[in-house]
């Protein structure tokens, strides 16, 4: 099938845009990949890494995370290019079209962004059919879809929703008499203006639960797994604690002069992240005793309230906030297999207290970032 010239755009624009800017980020990499091993063994070691890819859950969902991570970078930078004053004509060209040929074309354009993410999945499927590991196979193919396919109806819902943003909810007129509390606002903007990335966050918890559950079935009442599950689903939740700052600072700001100490407005978080991890909250209850279901919630809450108030330190930087993703997955991970979680609860709220008290109060968005620019 031969790209439509709407795509062909879209390709020059975003993808090509996407490649030039992270042009080092590549090359490190890169050399990272294949320097550090002999030219010799370069292939066995490779082989070994996708092996193990294939046929170690906890390698599987290290990999998922960091695609995960990879796709998030790269829907940063398009929605960002979106917004900017010289793509505005992408508005009414994709006006003119209905929403299924666009979301073909942002599909085709986001397949080009993931290629090397996809390369390397199809070579895995590749090897994990010829030795026979159809379950991981399958699973492979399904995830890449679901980035792939997700981020392309993002991409539609936000040239569209743009076009048509005098448009209100059915949620908004419902809810329009309500008694809205502070910590609720970022809510009721979800469920309005960001359905389709709340669905797409919500789908991959529950493939990240049924994954990990699946893949440890012999240990799967091991409260490490249970541990790894909510660090993978808070990890997943990880953009939209990103969007609930630009949220702040860009509706919210007037907030910082109302009289609420710094406890009260850290719990207002808390409890806004609480609402948000509902779905997860009720299939933890369900699925464990109160105990473990209980320290679970609370780990999951303490872990968003950490990546919350980073930002507070680190400022609104999706670059530096995805490599601090990476890092703390890696450490929190470690530390979940050595039985600690527990440990984790009170370190991460502290940590997280102590960067909120110190860096509330400071703007972190500038005006041009306000408008997407």
């Amino acid at each position: 099938m031969k790209p439509s010239p709407f795509t062909h755009i879209l390709i020059k624009i975003f993808a090509n845009g996407f490649y030039r800017a992270h042009a080092g980020l590549f090359l490190f990499f890169g050399l990272v990949m294949v320097g550090a091993v002999p030219p010799d063994k370069l292939w066995m070691y490779e082989k070994t890494l996708m092996l193990a890819f294939i046929t170690g859950p906890v390698m599987m969902l290290v990999v998922f995370a960091l695609w995960a991570v990879y796709t998030i970078k790269t829907i940063h930078y398009t929605s960002g290019q979106v917004l900017a004053v010289n793509q505005q004509f992408l508005f009414y060209s994709s006006n003119s079209i209905s929403k299924i040929p666009q979301f073909k074309s942002w599909f085709f354009m986001q397949v080009v962004v993931l290629l090397p993410l996809i390369s390397y999945g199809l070579i895995a499927i590749c090897v994990g059919l010829y030795n026979q590991y159809y379950l991981a196979s399958v699973t492979i193919l399904l995830y890449l879809l679901l980035l792939t396919a997700g981020s392309a109806w993002l991409y539609v819902r936000l040239v569209n929703k743009l076009i048509d943003g005098s448009k209100q909810s059915i949620l908004l007129k419902l809810s329009g008499k309500w008694h809205k509390p502070l910590f609720s606002l970022f809510v009721y903007n979800v469920f309005d203006k960001m359905k389709v990335t709340y669905i797409i966050t919500k789908a991959l918890s529950w493939l990240i639960v049924t994954g990990v559950f699946y893949l440890f079935a012999d240990v799967q009442y091991d409260v490490r797994v249970a541990g790894i599950a909510m660090l993978a689903i808070i990890m997943a939740h990880a953009n939209l604690i990103y969007q609930e700052h630009i949220f702040e600072e860009t509706y919210l700001s007037f907030s910082r002069n109302l009289p609420y100490s710094y406890a009260s407005r850290f719990l207002n978080y808390l409890k806004t992240y609480f609402t948000l991890l509902v779905p997860e909250v009720i299939w933890m209850f369900i699925r464990f005793s109160p105990p473990i279901a209980f320290e679970l919630l609370l780990f999951g809450l303490s872990t968003c309230m950490l990546l919350h108030c980073l930002i507070y330190w680190l400022g609104v930087n999706m670059d530096k906030y995805i490599q601090w993703l990476l890092g703390l997955f890696v450490v929190v991970f470690w530390v979940i297999l050595f039985k600690l979680t527990w440990l984790l609860i009170p370190f991460n709220l502290g940590v997280a207290y102590l960067i909120f008290r110190k860096r509330y109060d400071r703007p972190h968005l500038n005006p041009l970032q306000r408008r997407g620019l």
